[in-house]
Protein backbone atom coordinates (compact mmCIF):
# COMPACT_ATOMS: atom_id res chain seq x y z
CA UNK A 1 0.00 0.00 0.00
CA UNK A 2 2.87 2.39 0.73
CA UNK A 3 4.09 1.85 -2.80
CA UNK A 4 0.95 3.47 -4.18
CA UNK A 5 1.59 6.81 -2.48
CA UNK A 6 5.11 7.23 -3.90
CA UNK A 7 5.87 8.82 -7.27
CA UNK A 8 6.88 5.41 -8.58
CA UNK A 9 3.64 4.02 -7.23
CA UNK A 10 1.60 6.59 -9.12
CA UNK A 11 3.35 5.60 -12.34
CA UNK A 12 2.88 1.93 -11.50
CA UNK A 13 -0.83 2.39 -10.82
CA UNK A 14 -1.31 4.35 -14.05
CA UNK A 15 0.47 1.64 -16.02
CA UNK A 16 -1.67 -1.07 -14.41
CA UNK A 17 -4.82 0.91 -15.21
CA UNK A 18 -3.80 1.21 -18.86
CA UNK A 19 -2.98 -2.52 -18.97
CA UNK A 20 -6.36 -3.43 -17.50
CA UNK A 21 -8.12 -1.16 -20.03
CA UNK A 22 -6.19 -2.76 -22.87
CA UNK A 23 -7.02 -6.23 -21.56
CA UNK A 24 -10.69 -5.26 -21.40
CA UNK A 25 -10.55 -4.17 -25.04
CA UNK A 26 -8.78 -7.41 -26.04
CA UNK A 27 -11.43 -9.50 -24.30
CA UNK A 28 -14.10 -7.50 -26.07
CA UNK A 29 -12.46 -8.21 -29.43
CA UNK A 30 -12.64 -11.93 -28.76
CA UNK A 31 -16.33 -11.70 -27.93
CA UNK A 32 -19.08 -11.85 -30.57
CA UNK A 33 -20.57 -8.86 -28.73
CA UNK A 34 -18.06 -6.64 -30.53
CA UNK A 35 -19.64 -7.37 -33.90
CA UNK A 36 -23.10 -7.03 -32.38
CA UNK A 37 -22.15 -3.56 -31.21
CA UNK A 38 -20.82 -2.65 -34.67
CA UNK A 39 -24.01 -3.93 -36.32
CA UNK A 40 -26.10 -1.80 -33.97
CA UNK A 41 -23.97 1.19 -34.97
CA UNK A 42 -24.44 0.29 -38.64
CA UNK A 43 -28.21 0.37 -38.19
CA UNK A 44 -27.95 3.78 -36.56
CA UNK A 45 -25.79 4.98 -39.45
CA UNK A 46 -28.41 3.73 -41.89
CA UNK A 47 -31.12 5.71 -40.10
CA UNK A 48 -28.89 8.79 -39.82
CA UNK A 49 -28.11 8.80 -43.53
CA UNK A 50 -31.71 7.96 -44.48
CA UNK A 51 -32.91 10.88 -42.38
CA UNK A 52 -30.26 13.25 -43.70
CA UNK A 53 -30.97 12.58 -47.37
CA UNK A 54 -34.67 11.79 -47.30
CA UNK A 55 -35.39 15.26 -48.77
CA UNK A 56 -33.53 14.21 -51.94
CA UNK A 57 -36.38 11.90 -52.96
CA UNK A 58 -39.12 14.16 -51.55
CA UNK A 59 -37.81 17.55 -52.57
CA UNK A 60 -40.68 18.45 -54.89
CA UNK A 61 -43.69 17.58 -52.66
CA UNK A 62 -42.15 19.11 -49.52
CA UNK A 63 -41.35 22.35 -51.34
CA UNK A 64 -44.87 22.47 -52.77
CA UNK A 65 -46.64 21.98 -49.42
CA UNK A 66 -44.43 24.39 -47.48
CA UNK A 67 -44.51 27.05 -50.18
CA UNK A 68 -40.78 27.27 -50.94
CA UNK A 69 -38.66 26.60 -54.01
CA UNK A 70 -36.89 23.30 -54.60
CA UNK A 71 -33.59 25.09 -54.24
CA UNK A 72 -34.65 26.43 -50.83
CA UNK A 73 -35.81 22.99 -49.81
CA UNK A 74 -32.38 21.67 -50.69
CA UNK A 75 -31.08 23.85 -47.86
CA UNK A 76 -32.72 21.39 -45.44
CA UNK A 77 -29.69 19.26 -46.18
CA UNK A 78 -27.40 22.26 -45.83
CA UNK A 79 -28.72 23.16 -42.35
CA UNK A 80 -28.14 19.66 -41.04
CA UNK A 81 -24.63 19.87 -42.49
CA UNK A 82 -23.91 23.16 -40.72
CA UNK A 83 -24.89 21.79 -37.31
CA UNK A 84 -23.01 18.57 -38.01
CA UNK A 85 -19.89 20.65 -38.65
CA UNK A 86 -20.29 22.60 -35.40
CA UNK A 87 -20.95 19.45 -33.38
CA UNK A 88 -18.03 17.52 -34.83
CA UNK A 89 -15.65 20.41 -34.09
CA UNK A 90 -16.45 20.62 -30.39
CA UNK A 91 -17.94 17.29 -29.30
CA UNK A 92 -14.62 15.57 -28.53
CA UNK A 93 -13.59 18.25 -26.05
CA UNK A 94 -17.05 18.69 -24.50
CA UNK A 95 -17.52 14.96 -23.85
CA UNK A 96 -13.90 14.15 -23.08
CA UNK A 97 -14.67 12.75 -19.61
CA UNK A 98 -17.85 10.84 -20.55
CA UNK A 99 -18.38 7.18 -21.37
CA UNK A 100 -18.57 6.88 -25.18
CA UNK A 101 -21.54 4.50 -24.87
CA UNK A 102 -23.57 7.17 -23.09
CA UNK A 103 -22.60 9.79 -25.67
CA UNK A 104 -23.64 7.62 -28.64
CA UNK A 105 -26.95 6.73 -26.99
CA UNK A 106 -27.64 10.44 -26.49
CA UNK A 107 -27.11 11.10 -30.19
CA UNK A 108 -29.45 8.25 -31.11
CA UNK A 109 -32.11 9.73 -28.82
CA UNK A 110 -31.62 13.11 -30.54
CA UNK A 111 -32.29 11.38 -33.85
CA UNK A 112 -35.67 10.13 -32.60
CA UNK A 113 -36.66 13.65 -31.52
CA UNK A 114 -35.51 15.12 -34.83
CA UNK A 115 -37.64 12.67 -36.82
CA UNK A 116 -40.72 13.55 -34.79
CA UNK A 117 -40.19 17.30 -35.22
CA UNK A 118 -39.76 17.04 -39.00
CA UNK A 119 -42.77 14.74 -39.36
CA UNK A 120 -45.16 17.18 -37.66
CA UNK A 121 -43.51 20.45 -38.74
CA UNK A 122 -46.25 23.01 -39.50
CA UNK A 123 -43.95 25.24 -41.54
CA UNK A 124 -40.52 25.57 -43.10
CA UNK A 125 -38.94 27.11 -39.97
CA UNK A 126 -39.92 24.26 -37.63
CA UNK A 127 -38.78 21.72 -40.21
CA UNK A 128 -35.37 23.40 -40.29
CA UNK A 129 -35.17 23.20 -36.48
CA UNK A 130 -35.69 19.45 -36.71
CA UNK A 131 -33.07 19.22 -39.42
CA UNK A 132 -30.61 21.18 -37.24
CA UNK A 133 -31.10 18.67 -34.41
CA UNK A 134 -30.44 15.91 -36.93
CA UNK A 135 -27.16 17.62 -37.77
CA UNK A 136 -26.12 17.46 -34.12
CA UNK A 137 -26.71 13.69 -34.09
CA UNK A 138 -24.87 13.21 -37.39
CA UNK A 139 -21.82 15.23 -36.39
CA UNK A 140 -21.45 13.59 -33.00
CA UNK A 141 -22.06 10.01 -34.07
CA UNK A 142 -19.76 10.06 -37.10
CA UNK A 143 -17.00 11.88 -35.19
CA UNK A 144 -16.64 9.01 -32.74
CA UNK A 145 -17.48 6.03 -34.95
CA UNK A 146 -13.96 5.32 -36.26
CA UNK A 147 -12.30 5.63 -32.85
CA UNK A 148 -14.90 3.32 -31.29
CA UNK A 149 -14.42 0.69 -33.98
CA UNK A 150 -10.67 0.91 -33.37
CA UNK A 151 -11.37 0.01 -29.73
CA UNK A 152 -13.76 -2.82 -30.58
CA UNK A 153 -11.56 -4.53 -33.18
CA UNK A 154 -7.85 -5.29 -33.71
CA UNK A 155 -6.08 -3.18 -36.40
CA UNK A 156 -6.29 -5.91 -39.04
CA UNK A 157 -10.09 -5.99 -38.78
CA UNK A 158 -10.67 -2.22 -38.66
CA UNK A 159 -11.24 -1.90 -42.47
CA UNK A 160 -13.81 -4.70 -42.26
CA UNK A 161 -15.49 -2.99 -39.33
CA UNK A 162 -15.59 0.30 -41.22
CA UNK A 163 -17.03 -1.51 -44.23
CA UNK A 164 -19.80 -2.98 -42.07
CA UNK A 165 -20.50 0.47 -40.66
CA UNK A 166 -20.58 2.05 -44.10
CA UNK A 167 -22.75 -0.76 -45.41
CA UNK A 168 -25.37 1.01 -43.31
CA UNK A 169 -24.62 4.07 -45.43
CA UNK A 170 -25.22 2.13 -48.64
CA UNK A 171 -28.35 0.45 -47.27
CA UNK A 172 -29.67 3.87 -46.29
CA UNK A 173 -29.23 5.02 -49.87
CA UNK A 174 -31.30 1.99 -50.85
CA UNK A 175 -33.99 2.80 -48.29
CA UNK A 176 -34.20 6.58 -48.20
CA UNK A 177 -34.41 7.41 -51.89
CA UNK A 178 -36.67 4.77 -53.53
CA UNK A 179 -38.75 3.93 -50.45
CA UNK A 180 -39.01 7.62 -49.61
CA UNK A 181 -40.33 8.48 -53.07
CA UNK A 182 -42.82 5.59 -53.03
CA UNK A 183 -44.04 6.33 -49.51
CA UNK A 184 -44.29 9.99 -50.42
CA UNK A 185 -46.53 9.08 -53.34
CA UNK A 186 -48.92 6.97 -51.23
CA UNK A 187 -48.88 8.35 -47.68
CA UNK A 188 -47.30 11.77 -48.20
CA UNK A 189 -43.85 13.09 -47.31
CA UNK A 190 -44.75 13.33 -43.61
CA UNK A 191 -45.58 9.64 -43.49
CA UNK A 192 -42.29 8.91 -45.25
CA UNK A 193 -40.34 10.85 -42.62
CA UNK A 194 -42.27 9.19 -39.78
CA UNK A 195 -41.26 5.80 -41.25
CA UNK A 196 -37.70 6.31 -39.98
CA UNK A 197 -38.79 6.97 -36.37
CA UNK A 198 -39.44 3.31 -35.42
CA UNK A 199 -36.20 2.33 -37.13
CA UNK A 200 -34.42 4.90 -34.98
CA UNK A 201 -36.01 3.48 -31.84
CA UNK A 202 -34.90 -0.01 -32.85
CA UNK A 203 -31.33 1.24 -33.36
CA UNK A 204 -31.41 2.94 -29.95
CA UNK A 205 -32.62 -0.21 -28.16
CA UNK A 206 -30.08 -2.39 -29.99
CA UNK A 207 -27.24 -0.05 -29.05
CA UNK A 208 -28.41 -0.03 -25.46
CA UNK A 209 -28.20 -3.81 -25.34
CA UNK A 210 -25.02 -4.41 -27.36
CA UNK A 211 -22.71 -1.43 -27.08
CA UNK A 212 -20.31 -2.02 -24.17
CA UNK A 213 -19.12 0.56 -21.71
CA UNK A 214 -16.26 2.55 -23.27
CA UNK A 215 -14.72 4.80 -20.62
CA UNK A 216 -12.72 7.77 -21.94
CA UNK A 217 -9.03 7.13 -22.43
CA UNK A 218 -6.28 9.32 -21.07
CA UNK A 219 -4.23 8.66 -24.23
CA UNK A 220 -6.74 9.86 -26.76
CA UNK A 221 -4.73 13.01 -27.53
CA UNK A 222 -5.48 16.69 -27.41
CA UNK A 223 -9.06 17.75 -28.14
CA UNK A 224 -7.71 20.50 -30.41
CA UNK A 225 -8.21 18.92 -33.82
CA UNK A 226 -6.92 21.90 -35.81
CA UNK A 227 -3.34 21.11 -34.77
CA UNK A 228 -3.61 18.04 -37.01
CA UNK A 229 -3.74 20.31 -40.06
CA UNK A 230 -0.10 21.22 -39.40
CA UNK A 231 0.77 17.79 -40.79
CA UNK A 232 0.97 18.10 -44.61
CA UNK A 233 -0.51 14.63 -45.34
CA UNK A 234 -3.49 15.37 -43.08
CA UNK A 235 -4.07 18.79 -44.65
CA UNK A 236 -3.91 17.34 -48.17
CA UNK A 237 -6.22 14.48 -47.20
CA UNK A 238 -8.81 16.84 -45.74
CA UNK A 239 -8.62 19.14 -48.78
CA UNK A 240 -9.20 16.15 -51.07
CA UNK A 241 -12.13 15.03 -48.94
CA UNK A 242 -13.67 18.52 -49.02
CA UNK A 243 -13.54 18.83 -52.81
CA UNK A 244 -14.78 15.30 -53.43
CA UNK A 245 -17.85 15.55 -51.19
CA UNK A 246 -18.69 19.04 -52.46
CA UNK A 247 -18.90 17.75 -56.00
CA UNK A 248 -20.76 14.62 -54.98
CA UNK A 249 -23.56 16.40 -53.13
CA UNK A 250 -23.96 19.26 -55.56
CA UNK A 251 -25.17 16.52 -57.91
CA UNK A 252 -26.73 13.95 -55.57
CA UNK A 253 -29.01 16.40 -53.72
CA UNK A 254 -30.91 17.26 -56.89
CA UNK A 255 -31.19 13.85 -58.53
CA UNK A 256 -34.98 13.71 -58.30
CA UNK A 257 -35.61 17.00 -60.13
CA UNK A 258 -33.00 15.93 -62.71
CA UNK A 259 -34.68 12.57 -63.30
CA UNK A 260 -38.13 14.16 -63.48
CA UNK A 261 -37.26 17.09 -65.74
CA UNK A 262 -34.41 15.74 -67.92
CA UNK A 263 -34.80 11.97 -67.97
CA UNK A 264 -38.60 12.36 -67.57
CA UNK A 265 -39.26 9.11 -65.74
CA UNK A 266 -42.35 8.07 -63.78
CA UNK A 267 -42.30 7.83 -59.97
CA UNK A 268 -42.02 4.04 -60.24
CA UNK A 269 -39.05 4.23 -62.60
CA UNK A 270 -37.45 6.94 -60.46
CA UNK A 271 -37.73 4.70 -57.40
CA UNK A 272 -36.26 1.78 -59.35
CA UNK A 273 -33.28 3.85 -60.50
CA UNK A 274 -32.57 5.05 -56.97
CA UNK A 275 -32.90 1.49 -55.68
CA UNK A 276 -30.42 0.30 -58.31
CA UNK A 277 -27.99 3.00 -57.20
CA UNK A 278 -28.33 1.94 -53.56
CA UNK A 279 -27.81 -1.76 -54.30
CA UNK A 280 -24.72 -0.94 -56.34
CA UNK A 281 -23.48 1.01 -53.32
CA UNK A 282 -23.75 -2.06 -51.09
CA UNK A 283 -21.67 -4.00 -53.61
CA UNK A 284 -19.11 -1.19 -53.82
CA UNK A 285 -18.71 -1.08 -50.05
CA UNK A 286 -18.08 -4.84 -49.95
CA UNK A 287 -15.58 -4.80 -52.80
CA UNK A 288 -13.52 -1.83 -51.61
CA UNK A 289 -13.06 -3.24 -48.10
CA UNK A 290 -11.22 -6.22 -49.61
CA UNK A 291 -8.85 -4.01 -51.61
CA UNK A 292 -7.93 -1.34 -49.07
CA UNK A 293 -5.28 -3.44 -47.35
CA UNK A 294 -2.95 -3.13 -50.34
CA UNK A 295 -4.40 -0.39 -52.56
CA UNK A 296 -5.52 2.43 -50.30
CA UNK A 297 -3.95 5.34 -52.19
CA UNK A 298 -4.86 4.14 -55.68
CA UNK A 299 -8.49 3.69 -54.61
CA UNK A 300 -8.93 7.12 -52.97
CA UNK A 301 -7.21 8.75 -55.97
CA UNK A 302 -9.20 6.93 -58.66
CA UNK A 303 -12.71 7.30 -57.23
CA UNK A 304 -13.10 11.10 -57.69
CA UNK A 305 -11.85 10.85 -61.29
CA UNK A 306 -14.41 8.15 -62.07
CA UNK A 307 -17.23 10.12 -60.40
CA UNK A 308 -16.35 13.26 -62.35
CA UNK A 309 -16.54 11.25 -65.59
CA UNK A 310 -19.94 9.85 -64.55
CA UNK A 311 -21.24 13.37 -63.83
CA UNK A 312 -20.21 14.55 -67.30
CA UNK A 313 -21.80 11.46 -68.84
CA UNK A 314 -25.08 12.20 -67.05
CA UNK A 315 -25.12 15.64 -68.66
CA UNK A 316 -24.51 14.11 -72.09
CA UNK A 317 -26.83 11.09 -71.84
CA UNK A 318 -29.31 12.10 -69.15
CA UNK A 319 -32.30 11.95 -71.50
CA UNK A 320 -31.93 8.17 -71.89
CA UNK A 321 -33.46 6.19 -69.00
CA UNK A 322 -31.35 3.11 -69.77
CA UNK A 323 -28.01 4.93 -69.91
CA UNK A 324 -28.97 7.04 -66.91
CA UNK A 325 -29.71 3.87 -64.93
CA UNK A 326 -26.31 2.41 -65.82
CA UNK A 327 -24.56 5.65 -64.87
CA UNK A 328 -26.41 5.92 -61.55
CA UNK A 329 -25.49 2.34 -60.70
CA UNK A 330 -21.85 3.19 -61.37
CA UNK A 331 -22.23 6.33 -59.25
CA UNK A 332 -23.57 4.27 -56.34
CA UNK A 333 -20.80 1.68 -56.76
CA UNK A 334 -18.04 4.26 -56.36
CA UNK A 335 -19.59 6.94 -54.16
CA UNK A 336 -20.41 4.69 -51.20
CA UNK A 337 -16.84 3.34 -51.23
CA UNK A 338 -15.53 6.83 -50.44
CA UNK A 339 -16.20 6.85 -46.65
CA UNK A 340 -14.63 3.39 -46.27
CA UNK A 341 -11.46 4.51 -48.02
CA UNK A 342 -11.05 7.74 -46.08
CA UNK A 343 -12.03 6.09 -42.80
CA UNK A 344 -9.28 3.51 -43.33
CA UNK A 345 -6.85 6.32 -44.12
CA UNK A 346 -7.79 8.01 -40.84
CA UNK A 347 -7.27 4.82 -38.80
CA UNK A 348 -3.81 4.26 -40.31
CA UNK A 349 -2.38 7.76 -40.14
CA UNK A 350 -3.95 9.06 -36.92
CA UNK A 351 -4.28 6.02 -34.62
CA UNK A 352 -3.45 8.08 -31.52
CA UNK A 353 -5.71 10.97 -32.53
CA UNK A 354 -8.68 9.00 -33.82
CA UNK A 355 -11.33 11.10 -32.05
CA UNK A 356 -9.81 14.47 -32.95
CA UNK A 357 -9.09 13.25 -36.47
CA UNK A 358 -12.58 11.80 -36.78
CA UNK A 359 -14.10 15.10 -35.67
CA UNK A 360 -11.99 17.01 -38.18
CA UNK A 361 -12.90 14.62 -40.97
CA UNK A 362 -16.62 14.74 -40.19
CA UNK A 363 -16.49 18.55 -40.01
CA UNK A 364 -14.78 18.58 -43.40
CA UNK A 365 -17.32 16.20 -44.95
CA UNK A 366 -20.34 18.00 -43.52
CA UNK A 367 -18.96 21.38 -44.59
CA UNK A 368 -18.53 19.92 -48.06
CA UNK A 369 -22.11 18.58 -48.05
CA UNK A 370 -23.38 21.98 -46.91
CA UNK A 371 -21.45 23.87 -49.57
CA UNK A 372 -22.28 21.34 -52.26
CA UNK A 373 -26.02 21.36 -51.53
CA UNK A 374 -26.10 25.16 -51.22
CA UNK A 375 -24.13 25.80 -54.42
CA UNK A 376 -26.06 23.09 -56.25
CA UNK A 377 -29.38 24.60 -55.11
CA UNK A 378 -28.37 28.05 -56.30
CA UNK A 379 -27.27 26.68 -59.66
CA UNK A 380 -30.48 24.67 -59.95
CA UNK A 381 -32.70 27.70 -59.33
CA UNK A 382 -30.66 29.95 -61.65
CA UNK A 383 -29.58 27.67 -64.47
CA UNK A 384 -31.61 24.48 -64.13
Amino acid sequence: MQRLITAEGVVYLAAMTQTMASAQDINLVRSPAAWGAILSMALCVAVLIASEFMPVSLLTPIASELGVTEGQMGQAISISGIFAVLTSLFISGLTRQLDRRLVLLSFSASLVLSGAIVTFAPNYTVLMVGRALLGVAIGGFWSMSTSIIMRLLPPALVPKGLAVLNAGNAIAATISAPVGSLLGAYIGWRGAFFFVVPLTLLALVWQWGRLPSLPPRQSQGSPNMFRLLARPPVALGMASTLLLFMGQFALFTYLRPFLESVTQVSIQTLSLLLLLMGLAGVLGTYCVSRLLATRLFSIVAAIPLVMAAIALALIAFGTSPVLTGILLAAWGLFSTAVPVGWGTWLSRYMPDDAEAGGGLQVATIQLAITLGAAIGGTLFDVAG
